[in-house]
């Protein structure tokens, strides 16, 4: 499955919740699915806390998959080409260093 398999999933899903709806109590917008995206972020960072190391594979799994959909959803809304965006930055990073 690639991207765009994946993002029409997630799409099927949101509609299928009714949040693309204009009265949804979860209205999709790009400032609500980026901050979706850094609060589940930040439960990523749960699962290393304290000591670093990982407990729970699947709970941590469904994490970065949360992760994962709202930057598909992000992307898809404000009409950015995700596959494209990943391949023009790898290539400028290869240009880049770092200490």
């Amino acid at each position: 499955m690639d991207l765009s398999e994946l993002t029409r999933h997630m799409h099927d899903f949101v509609r299928a919740k009714g949040w693309y709806e204009p009265d949804s109590p979860r209205p999709q917008t790009p400032r609500n699915i980026a901050t979706s995206i850094c609060i589940e972020a930040a439960e990523i960072l749960e699962h290393f806390q304290w000591n670093g190391e990982l407990r729970d594979r699947d709970a941590l799994a469904g994490e970065l998959a949360d992760v994962a959909l709202y930057l598909l959803q992000l992307a898809s809304v404000t009409g950015i080409d995700l596959e494209r965006a990943i391949l023009d930055k790898l290539e400028a990073n290869y240009g880049r260093s770092w200490d």
